[in-house]
């Protein structure tokens, strides 16, 4: 679909209608792809291409004249093509060279993006930027195994809990054993980005202090089994309903389940639904084997990066960088409700009136694990997803969970090797 914008090719679905970016003047890249993100007033013509959700249409518009008034010196010619932050990763790897010059992406595809050479190590003007603005997760959510700081966050990416008010209190839902016993309780056990809550709580760590070494692969820790007999005796506790990943947010609304687990992106519907009654925290604790266990869920991030490749570095430096700053976090919260990363907007104006803001900024601090971005992490998903499967099933009893859970540790470990030795 074209949009007519001021200097805009438009905006289109069809990426593969893409043309290579157009050169422009002035290239100040390194040999690394770190460009120069100083205000030169020096005149450059460029063209650069981006990539963004569909549903930021309005607000990317809003940006980009915004930039052009912040930068008269610049006479840029738009080319917007419509790419997930989710998704940009795997169209990224259809020709790097010719990708988007800025594109919004989830941080868990940055061990891609880097192997791939499609992201640029941003300056370090904009890594003080980024400093200055994030968490230390927000940080480590965009920086590589080499330490160097690799797009600009602008919002968080984790999940934590939605509740019916009515059926829990705000003590109740600190515990998920509690809340088993007054109420439903939907989960998404299946979803193996979803299941490494309960093993993560109890202190599983993955790749090592820092989430990086791929090598050191995954260890469980010592209450590995104890989780996995909870799940078992959860799945087999009649107010636990199965999340398949299209039935949370219905079944909480229609009063089928009294709680679920997802991100800011169902809170729209669920106070759709829910109104009034609608309350949102961060992750519970359970009690596992008469010890007390915090969930924690994965923690990323949503961030702006710019092609090492782009023929305008210091224009894609610059507006990527822009994309991520304070005034256009602030305009993403008044037109879409994204959830600013940067730690000086919380409290915007709506925000303490949305209930699921405060859960999110609570879980990132406290009830989350920052999601590894190596290459190893590969070989998470599938297994893991099996193991859930295999424990709603019940093919995992409370008779042989010692020894499916040895298999399950043993597996995990082979896979995630395996993608290290790759990397």
């Amino acid at each position: 679909m074209m949009i007519n914008w001021k200097k805009a090719i438009g905006l289109t679905a069809a990426v593969a209608m893409l043309v290579p970016m157009a050169a422009c003047g002035g290239n100040d890249s390194n040999a690394n792809g770190n460009a120069s993100a100083s205000n030169s007033n020096e005149k450059q013509t460029a063209t650069l291409t981006v990539w963004a959700p569909s549903e930021d249409a309005d607000w990317m518009k809003a940006m980009q004249e915004a930039f052009e008034k912040a930068h008269t010196n610049y006479d840029i010619t738009w080319k917007n093509a419509t790419v997930s932050e989710g998704d940009a990763a795997k169209t990224v790897q259809t020709d790097p060279s010719a990708a988007a010059d800025v594109y919004m992406f989830a941080n868990d595809q940055l061990g891609t993006l880097i192997k791939l050479n499609a992201i640029g190590e941003v300056s370090d003007e904009v890594a003080k930027q980024v400093q200055d603005q994030n968490s230390e997760t927000m940080v480590q959510s965009v920086t590589g195994a080499d330490g160097k700081i690799y797009g600009v966050p602008y919002t968080s990416n984790t999940y934590f809990m939605y509740y019916n008010k009515d059926k829990f209190s705000a003590d109740d839902v600190k515990n998920l054993n509690t809340m088993l016993e007054k109420g439903k309780v939907s989960y998404p056990l299946t979803n193996s980005w979803y299941i490494p809550a309960f093993y993560l709580g109890a202190g599983m760590q993955m790749f090592g202090d820092n989430g990086q070494d791929g090598a050191a692969g995954i260890d469980f820790g010592s209450n590995a089994d104890a989780v996995t007999k909870y799940l078992v005796d959860m799945v087999a506790n009649p107010n636990f309903v199965l999340d398949d990943g299209t039935n949370g947010v219905s079944n909480l609304v229609d009063g089928t389940t009294d709680a679920m687990f997802s991100g800011s992106w169902s809170a729209a519907d669920v106070k759709k639904g829910l109104g009034d009654k609608y309350g949102a925290v961060a992750m519970p604790s359970f009690t596992a084997d008469g010890k007390d266990y915090q969930m924690k869920s994965f923690a990323g991030s949503k961030a702006v990066a710019f092609n090492p490749n782009t023929k305008a570095p210091q224009v894609a430096s610059e507006f990527a960088a822009y994309l991520g700053s304070a005034d256009a976090q602030k305009k993403h919260w008044e037109m879409r409700e994204i959830v600013p990363s940067d730690k000086s907007l919380t409290d915007l104006e709506g925000m303490k009136d949305a209930p699921y803001v405060q859960a999110q900024i609570d879980t990132i601090d406290k009830t989350s694990v920052l999601q590894p971005t190596i290459a190893a992490m590969n070989g998470w998903w599938t297994p893991a997803e099996n193991f859930g499967k295999a424990i709603y099933n019940k093919d995992v009893t409370a008779d042989n969970y010692k020894e499916q859970t040895q298999t399950w540790m043993d597996t995990e470990n082979k896979e995630v090797k395996a993608q290290a030795t790759e990397e």
